[in-house]
């Protein structure tokens, strides 16, 4: 992907339950045939294998398991899920953390099956260490500013400066986005200049009142 990469995650809202979750990735589908930027969906585990189905986007799954095919009940499987359409994974979100050990298997196997990795971290100091796993991505969030309303790229726009630094001076192939707080497009043209290469956002689009309105808007201040 060379486009800015644009990642909207449903999270678990219920706002976004059953259908619903279809109806979200549809109209992100149609904001992107006019789009610069990447649009990905991640819908709730449940959802994947019926959006994967439904829309012609990138989808991701919102979490994976360092688990193989066959007797391995209630687990993500990136193979099994590879199956159903989907095309990579958030990895590591901080309402979902995991081991060191294990998020670097994860970004093995999916570049073994030619998924985009997308690693979340806390601080610049965690960026520097998942960038020598080398995935795809890696989203510096916050947690603090998490569903906040308050954007990192204004709140504390030297997070994302650090965390491309840290990124590039271990591997310049991983490139750093941002998320936490984002919801309106002055947050995301800030982020750009910057220099983060896309954004992750969940509640500034699942919970607005027009998806389209603020999916476009988002997206159209990925263009700087």
């Amino acid at each position: 992907m060379t486009r800015p990469l644009f990642v909207i995650n449903f999270k678990n809202y219920q706002e976004i339950s059953g259908k619903k979750s279809v109806m979200l990735a549809r109209i992100a589908k149609d904001v992107a045939r006019g789009s610069n930027a990447e649009i990905v969906v991640a819908p709730p585990q449940a959802s994947l294998a019926l959006v994967a189905k439904e829309v012609r986007i990138p989808v991701f799954a919102q979490h994976l398991d360092n688990s193989d095919a066959g007797s391995t009940t209630g687990f993500m499987v990136p193979e099994v899920v590879k199956s159903c359409g989907v095309n990579g994974s958030l990895i590591n979100h901080s309402e979902h953390r995991i081991p060191l050990a294990e998020i670097e298997k994860l970004v093995k196997k999916l570049h073994m099956l030619k998924m985009t990795s997308v690693v979340c971290a806390r601080t610049p100091n965690e960026v520097k260490k998942l960038a020598s796993l080398k995935p795809d991505y890696i989203a510096i969030e916050p947690p603090e500013l998490i569903g906040s309303g308050i954007a990192v790229s204004k709140a504390k726009p030297s997070v994302i400066t650090r965390s491309i630094r840290a990124a590039n001076q271990r591997n310049k192939k991983t490139h750093v986005i941002c998320g936490a707080g984002i919801v309106d497009g002055n947050d995301v043209s800030a982020a750009m200049k910057l220099g983060s290469r896309g954004i992750l956002v969940a509640s500034g689009i699942v919970k607005a009142r027009n998806w389209r309105a603020k999916i476009k808007e988002l997206a159209d201040a990925m263009e700087v």
